[in-house]
């Protein structure tokens, strides 16, 4: 995501990410960050199928 945006990793853990977390597009997973179905909803996607 910081190499998209062009921004710090740093910036991004600490300014965007508990944003997101609490707004519930992103969710902690043991296993890193997932998007959740409310993020693929708000960008008008399908969830892929696993």
């Amino acid at each position: 995501m910081a190499a998209v945006i062009g921004e710090e990793a740093q910036t991004i853990e600490e300014v965007y990410e508990p944003y997101l977390l609490q707004i519930g597009l992103l969710q902690r997973t043991p296993r890193g960050r997932v998007v959740t179905p409310a993020a693929y909803a708000h960008f008008e996607m399908e969830v892929p199928k696993r």
